[in-house]
């Protein structure tokens, strides 16, 4: 694929067909569109499509490529780096945080394009985590408001899932049937069975049956990589061509840089890009960011002008505060009987019981734990990043590969305001300031996956794992950006609308306050389809 955009001219590319168009609304950069729309992935994509389908004019920008997954997308762990966000970032602190591949998206469809499909929902208590569990602080939004958004969100997609799902309050069944578990998902289950606990087929986002132009997933295992296939209903093949249907333009390979102010009122009033080597200039009558908890908050901050010389919705000094991940850990073992881990989506077995239980602990977030499958290349990084194994000895190790299998969290690390985003003086290509991510893990943090590691070695033990060893890393971003109901500490209200400027809105998962035990795709999907039903309830009322 060469540099130039493929969304253009009034047609864009036809995800579903090699080589193929569907026909496209445009706008002219001087048309005041009612929404433009700074990202295209979970947050941005979804708000695109349902805005558009509401009757609003919009215009969504994607600094990545519009992919024809069929004919884009390579078997090759190495050619498909491509959909990482691979650009300049400065890490620091004492725990610096890896990035790219296990966070960040570079395309139209954004991080959606390359993960790993796992689609759960916060505890109802993990939204009210202060008021009902006594730690962190709330979410502005009620969790029963949540779960009906989670109901519409899981059917769009047909997230195949378990009939009855173990944990949390009772809910209806998910639309499409659970995937068949593979040996590394038996294996988990053997563990918790061992140990008394529940397990589960993990609810993820792509199909166990037909769907429309769309077929099941056929087990190749390349789901981090892009799925060539189509069976993975990332923002890529469902809410962009829904979006694109309902009247909504998306404008590939075009990085946004700045928003621009009016003079009079402190509004926004356009946003410029950058596409097809020279800046350009698009007017809005709102913007929304939906560029995740790094892009958001540099946007932010690098718009700032005289009537905002701290960045752009910033009067709280909140933008950039409070950056999250997710506690990554994981332990892995080597097995009598063959595994072939890779076969099949890579999390297909999970249980959350450490984010429904409060007893046994001794800190106050949750986890879940899940089956694993990394392809060889992958799983070779692993080995030498986290073992240091080279020549002979790597060989060894990897000849073991079939045989091996593992368990990997997702854990809950808490919001501290010293973790942070910023600009540095370095700029990048385009003259923007690089950003510093600036993290530590807190007490407690360590405290949770310290605490799954132990638990997850016993329980690879017990399911017949022998040369265990544990692993570290991260995943998943959140905050920067909070949401809440005191203008004076967070930077949104509950609808994304930033408290200094009315007609600047946020859609993405820097909202999050907290981020739970759970893989934050499904919530930042669920949270921009309540948004955008918020926005169209505001325009009726001519509160816009």
């Amino acid at each position: 694929m060469n540099n130039s955009p493929r969304a253009a001219n009034g047609r864009a590319p036809d995800v579903f067909r090699p080589g193929g168009w569907i026909p496209m609304r445009c706008h002219d950069d001087e048309d005041e569109v009612d929404f433009a729309i700074v990202g295209t992935g979970a947050g941005g994509g979804t708000l695109a499509c349902k805005l558009a389908e509401a009757g609003f004019s919009v215009v969504a920008f994607d600094a990545g490529p519009f992919w024809r997954p069929l004919e884009d997308f390579a078997s090759d762990e190495y050619h498909q780096q491509k959909l990482y966000w691979l650009g300049e970032r400065i890490t620091g602190g004492d725990d610096p945080v890896q990035l790219g591949s296990n966070n960040s998206g570079r395309s139209v469809g954004g991080s959606t394009v390359h993960f790993q499909m796992v689609s759960l929902r916060f505890g109802p208590d993990r939204f009210k985590a202060r008021s009902r569990l006594g730690y962190a602080v709330d979410w502005p939004i009620e969790p029963e408001e949540m779960w009906h958004y989670y109901d519409l969100t899981e059917d769009a997609l047909k997230i195949a899932g378990p009939v009855s799902y173990p944990w949390g309050p009772p809910r209806r069944r998910y639309p499409y049937r659970q995937h068949e578990l593979n040996a590394a998902g038996l294996v988990l289950a053997r563990g918790c069975e061992a140990l008394g606990i529940k397990w589960a087929a993990t609810p993820i986002a792509t199909l166990s049956a037909p769907r429309g132009k769309s077929p099941p997933c056929v087990y190749r295992g390349f789901c981090k990589f892009g799925c060539s296939t189509n069976a993975k209903q990332s923002a890529l093949i469902t809410w962009i061509p829904w979006a694109i249907k309902a009247g909504a333009e998306i404008r590939d390979l075009a990085m946004v840089g700045r928003i621009e102010v009016g003079r009079r009122d402190g509004k926004v009033t356009a946003l410029h890009y950058h596409r097809q080597g020279e800046w350009r200039r698009q007017r809005a009558k709102n913007i929304v960011v939906a560029g995740y908890a790094i892009e958001t908050p540099r946007l932010l901050l690098n718009s700032a002008c005289p009537q905002f010389p701290d960045g752009l919705a910033n009067s709280s000094g909140m933008v950039g505060k409070f950056f999250m991940v997710q506690s990554n850990h994981a332990v892995y073992g080597t097995f009598d009987e063959e595994i072939r881990w890779y076969k099949a989506p890579p999390s297909l077995a999970i249980t959350e019981h450490w984010n429904y239980t409060q007893t046994g602990k001794d800190f106050p977030g949750g986890y879940a734990y899940m089956s694993q499958g990394p392809l060889p290349i992958e799983w070779a990084d692993t080995v030498t990043g986290q073992r240091g194994l080279w020549g002979i000895e790597l060989r060894h190790e990897m000849a073991k590969y079939n045989h091996q299998a593992g368990l990997k969290i997702v854990g809950e690390v808490l919001p501290q305001e010293k973790n942070r985003v910023e600009l540095t003086d370095e700029t990048d290509d385009l003259g923007l300031p690089i950003p510093r991510i600036v993290f530590a893990y807190g007490e407690e943090d360590r405290k949770l996956y310290q605490h799954a590691i132990r638990f997850m070695s016993a329980a690879l033990d017990a399911a017949g794992g022998k040369d265990l060893w544990s692993a570290e890393d991260t995943a998943h971003l959140g905050g920067t950006c909070r949401m809440g109901t005191d203008p004076a500490n967070s930077v949104t209200n509950a609808d994304g609308r930033c408290w200094d400027i009315a007609n600047l809105w946020i859609c993405d998962g820097s909202l999050f306050p907290t981020v739970a035990g759970v893989n934050p795709s499904l919530t930042i999907q669920a949270l921009a389809w309540r948004i955008a039903d918020r926005i169209r309830d505001l325009a009726r009322r001519g509160e816009l």
